[in-house]
C-alpha cells in the first residue's frame, strides 16, 4: 500500500499536507493540556502538601509517567484500529481525566490530582504520535516538513495553555485552577472534532505471496542509527523536563507570582515549537545530526544563563533557550528516527520509542522536585551537563562513522 502518489516524476504529497495541517491544530489544542499541567500541577500540589514539598511535582511525574505506559497501548490501538480511531478515543479520554482534575483542585485532594495527571499524560501519548502520523503519508523528502509542521502547533499550545492559566485560575475563588481545568476538557472536545477528519490507511501487513513483512524490533535496534535517535531523544526530553518541571517551583520561591511562572512556561513553549517552521527545511539541507548538535549547544548556554542570577528575565532567558535546544535536538531525533524502519514497522519503533523516551522523562521530572527541594535551583541546572555531553559524543561518533562508510 503506497500512501504517496507519482505523477510526471513528482509525488503528490496533498494528503500528507492535509493531515500535518489538521494535526498541527489538534496539537494546538491536545497541546495545551501539557503546558496546563506544567504550568499549573507543581503549583497546586505544592499548596495541597503540609509536610513534604518535595513532593509537589508528583503530579507532573504522574503525567509522564502516564506518557511513558500509554505509549506502547497507543501504538497497538493504532496498529489495529488507525491512527483516526485512537486520536478521536484520546481526546474523549482527556476531556474526562481534565474534569476528574477540576474536582481534585476543589475538593484539595492531591492524589486524585495525581491521577487525573496520570491520565491525561495517557492522553499526550496518543498526542506525541501527532508526529509521526504526519510523516507516515509524507514523501521522504516532505517527511521533515510535515513533522515541522505539526509541532509547530505547539506554538498556539503555549499560547493557549498558559493564557488559559492566566484568565481562568481563579474563576472559581478560593479554589485554585478549577476553572482552568474546565477549560482543558472544552479543549480536549475540540481537538476531538479534529482529529475524526485525519486520514491515515494502515500500515501494510503482508506482502503479495501472504508472509509477514517487517524486521524484529532487536535487529531494528542495533542500527547505530537507531541507538543514537534514541539516545538523543530520550537525553533531550528529559533535560527539558528537569529544568521545566522545577522552574515554577523555583521562579515562586523567589517570591514570583503564578502570573509570572506561567508567562515562563508560555514563552518556553513558544520557544519549543516556534522554530518548527524551518527547522525541517534546515534538517533537509544541513542533516539532522547537525541540528541535533545545534540543540544540545543551545541546552549547554540555557544551563549557564540559569546560574547566573535568580532575576526574572534570567528565569525567562534559560526557558526560552530551553525551548529552543529542545526543537533542534528533538525534531532532529524524530527524523534520524523515521530513517530507521520500514512503513510496516513504523507502529512497533515508534512506540517503543516513546515508552524509552517518557520512562526516562518520567525518572527526571521526579528528580527535579526532590533535587530542587534538596539542593536547590542551581544543581538542577548543574546536572544537565554530563547529559549533554554524552549526546554530543554520539553524534560525532555517528558522523565520524558515516564518512567511513561512504569513503568504504
Amino acid at each position: 500500500m503506497t500512501t504517496t502518489t507519482e505523477s510526471a516524476g513528482t509525488i503528490d504529497d496533498t494528503l500528507a499536507r492535509r493531515n500535518a495541517l489538521l494535526l498541527s491544530v489538534a496539537q494546538a489544542l491536545g497541546g495545551s493540556s501539557a503546558t496546563i499541567v506544567f504550568a499549573t500541577t507543581s503549583i497546586l500540589g505544592a499548596s495541597l502538601l503540609d509536610a513534604d514539598k518535595s513532593l509537589a511535582t508528583l503530579p507532573v511525574t504522574a503525567f509522564v509517567l502516564g506518557t511513558a505506559l500509554g505509549t506502547l497501548p497507543a501504538g497497538l490501538i493504532m496498529r489495529h484500529f488507525g491512527r483516526r480511531v485512537g486520536f478521536s478515543f484520546s481526546m474523549l479520554l482527556g476531556f474526562v481525566f481534565s474534569l476528574i482534575a477540576a474536582l481534585a483542585a476543589y475538593y484539595g485532594h492531591f492524589y486524585l490530582l495525581c491521577f487525573s495527571t496520570l491520565g491525561t499524560g495517557l492522553v499526550a501519548a496518543f498526542v506525541q504520535q501527532f508526529r509521526f502520523a504526519a510523516a507516515d503519508t509524507a514523501s521522504d523528502g516532505f517527511k521533515p516538513k510535515a513533522i515541522s509542521l505539526v509541532l509547530a502547533g505547539g506554538i498556539l499550545a503555549g499560547v493557549i495553555g498558559p493564557q488559559t492559566v492566566i484568565w481562568t485560575k481563579d474563576l472559581f475563588e478560593p479554589f485554585l485552577f478549577v476553572g482552568t481545568y474546565l477549560a482543558q476538557a472544552v479543549l480536549s472536545l475540540i481537538a476531538f472534532f479534529v482529529v475524526v477528519n485525519v486520514r491515515v490507511p494502515l500500515p501494510p501487513k503482508r506482502n503479495s505471496v501472504g508472509h509477514k513483512q517487517g524486521r524484529p524490533l532487536s535487529y531494528i535496534m542495533k542500527q547505530p542509527r537507531f541507538v543514537v535517535a534514541v539516545l538523543c531523544g530520550m537525553i533531550s526530553y528529559a533535560i527539558m523536563s528537569l529544568v521545566m518541571t522545577s522552574a515554577p517551583l523555583a521562579m515562586i520561591a523567589c517570591g514570583l507570582t503564578e502570573t509570572d511562572a506561567a508567562l515562563g512556561i508560555q514563552w518556553h513553549v513558544v520557544a519549543m515549537f516556534g522554530p518548527s517552521f524551518i527547522t525541517g527545511n534546515l534538517i533537509t539541507r544541513f542533516g539532522a545530526l547537525k541540528i541535533m548538535g545545534v540543540g544540545f549547544g543551545l541546552y549547554l548556554l540555557c544551563s549557564m544563563v540559569a546560574l547566573t542570577g535568580l532575576e526574572l528575565w534570567i528565569f525567562w532567558s534559560s526557558l526560552v533557550l530551553l525551548g529552543l535546544g529542545w526543537n533542534f535536538s528533538f525534531v532532529g531525533a524524530t527524523t534520524l528516527l523515521t530513517q530507521t524502519y520500514r512503513d510496516e514497522e513504523r507502529n512497533m519503533v515508534q512506540a517503543f520509542n516513546d515508552f524509552l523516551v517518557f520512562g526516562l522523562v518520567a525518572i527526571s521530572s521526579f528528580s527535579s522536585g526532590k533535587l530542587l527541594h534538596s539542593f536547590g535551583w542551581e544543581t538542577v541546572n548543574t546536572m544537565v551537563f554530563p547529559f549533554i555531553a554524552v549526546c554530543l559524543v554520539s553524534l560525532i561518533w555517528l558522523g565520524l562513522r558515516r564518512k567511513t562508510e561512504s569513503i568504504a
